[in-house]
């Protein structure tokens, strides 16, 4: 077995998004920054004490997909193919936006709070003008399994642990991508494999986890930990724990263009997706958003 470790740290940066929404990107602060086929991962989060919260008015999507995994709070979805959704802590909205969507989603504090991420996941070009989906997965959908000196949610992909098999809800994505929302004790350690040929990465979002015996160890909250090559990954918590989310999926291995929310393959078609959105191409007539 190849250990996979840590071979480049990202430093989320404090940013604001859509109607004033503060988040910390780690994923997508620039060309560079990315990991095929993950293009972008933000986290959210707001209390009583910040005051106006804002939201991610109707705006539009070609190319990829997004997805929304809320911990804390609530998320409204509603978009131009007519479907709506309501998400609390531990929903899942997965949108492939694909050939052409325009959507809004809206966040509310429950208790007080809101917290969740945004992942953006490229698709291959012979998916990127298919029709767009939307899946909605309330918490009670996502597996979730403890084990000793932990626990694990699985979003999308399957795990073997404990001789247990966990197949998370999400289904038909073209990358195969593999989400796990983690929670370690102080100390702790887990080891998961990851199929050799797969990407894989983590985002820590509290406390500090090392993922083998490498330089870059330990990854403390708010950074995410490229992984290198390899055909399992060993996690220990820090002495206050860790939460985290473990990625991984098969890579593209094509040209990307991106202009905002837009994400293909070539200039041209680019320039053709800023085209049909003004032209309206995107959305139906029978469905308002506002």
């Amino acid at each position: 077995m190849t250990e996979r470790i840590v071979e480049r740290l990202i430093r989320g940066e404090r940013a604001s998004d859509g109607d004033g929404v503060r988040l910390r990107r780690s994923l997508g602060q620039g060309p560079f920054a990315r990991l095929d086929p993950f293009l972008m991962l933000d986290e959210f989060q707001a209390d009583d004490s910040g005051g106006r919260i804002g939201g991610f008015p109707p705006h539009p999507h070609r190319g990829f997909e997004t997805v929304t995994y809320m911990l804390a709070g609530s998320m409204h979805h509603r978009d131009s193919l007519g479907n709506s959704g309501l998400i609390g802590p531990g929903g899942v909205q997965w949108m492939t936006a694909a050939g052409g969507i325009v959507h809004s989603e809206m966040p509310e504090l429950r208790e007080g709070r809101m917290r969740g991420f945004q992942l953006w996941i490229n698709l291959p070009a012979a998916d990127k003008m298919k029709a767009p989906r939307y899946q909605d997965i309330q918490a009670e959908r996502v597996p979730e399994y403890p084990f000793e000196g932990g626990r694990v949610r699985v979003i999308a992909g399957e795990i073997e642990l404990e001789g247990n098999t966990l197949v998370g809800p999400v289904s038909g994505v073209a990358t195969a991508p593999t989400y796990l929302d983690l929670i370690l004790a102080p100390g702790s350690e887990l080891t998961l494999p990851i199929e050799t040929g797969r990407n894989a990465m983590l985002y820590v979002y509290d406390g500090e986890v090392s993922a083998g015996d490498d330089g870059f160890s330990p990854v403390s909250a708010g950074h995410a930990g490229l992984l290198s090559r390899g055909d399992e990954v060993r996690l220990r918590a820090g002495q206050d724990g860790a939460g985290l989310l473990l990625l991984a999926a098969t890579p593209v291995k094509e040209s990307v263009a991106q202009h905002g929310p837009f994400v293909m393959n070539t200039r041209e078609e680019i320039e053709q997706a800023i085209r049909d959105y003004q032209e309206g191409r995107f959305e139906r007539e029978d469905v308002a958003l506002s």
